[in-house]
């Protein structure tokens, strides 16, 4: 089930977000990873894309994979609803040759014919974007034997299906923003449903016992 997604207030608060998100230095040097652990030892880093020769990010956040993608010598375009972000990472990245566009990642799949080898996200739109609009769009855009992967955090238990979420603390303006959250078994079910073959969806562990883990999904269009 979607939620009534306002995008206007959402741009705002992705904009936001990447105001502080260019803060952190790390954020400007190349760099692949799933989870949200810097030198995670079980991440499975960019083999989970099976050596793509173009790729597609949808929600490239600060395009830090992207840039990691595109000097490696991959076809590399990331998606993101954020003016800011986008124009922060063309200018950090776009001379490694990675493209970045400005676009609400339902929108711009349905406008656009290119397919690529792997689309994939990282804790971007296919946490933020309902799975029975997005995984059939997305299946459309990748090459026979393309992969479609995406990480999140996993659902906290008994809170499944849109959940919404306040940025930017309970007062001043009203941003928010949904996201996605189900079991493993029920994302397996919305890929099925789109037509993906080979499907994985696990639960990986954090580094430390008992902290958040991460998600990861893995797919493939036969």
């Amino acid at each position: 089930m979607s939620a009534p997604h306002n995008y206007d207030h959402e741009r705002q608060l992705w904009d936001t977000y990447a105001k502080s998100a260019w803060k952190d230095d790390a954020n400007g040097e190349p760099a692949f990873r799933w989870t949200q652990y810097k030198d995670h030892p079980h991440d499975p880093g960019p083999d989970l894309l099976h050596d793509p020769g173009s790729v597609l990010e949808i929600g490239c956040g600060t395009g830090r994979g992207l840039a990691h993608l595109a000097r490696r010598g991959v076809k590399a375009t990331g998606v993101d609803l954020s003016p800011v972000m986008v124009e922060n990472a063309t200018e950090r990245f776009g001379r490694l040759g990675a493209r970045f566009v400005c676009a609400e990642v339902l929108d711009y799949l349905t406008r656009t014919a290119t397919t690529h080898d792997a689309v994939y996200s990282v804790f971007g739109a296919a946490w933020f974007t309902a799975p029975e609009c997005l995984f059939p769009l997305v299946f459309e855009h990748l090459n026979p034997g393309g992969v479609f992967a995406f990480s999140q955090a996993p659902a906290i238990p008994g809170a499944y299906g849109p959940q919404g979420m306040y940025k930017g603390g309970f007062a001043g303006p009203a941003m928010y923003t949904y996201r996605y959250s189900y079991t493993p078994e029920v994302w397996k079910h919305f890929l099925h449903e789109a037509g993906f073959t080979e499907v994985t969806v696990r639960e990986l562990d954090a580094p430390t016992p008992g902290h958040i883990g991460t998600l990861i999904a893995g797919a493939m269009r036969p």
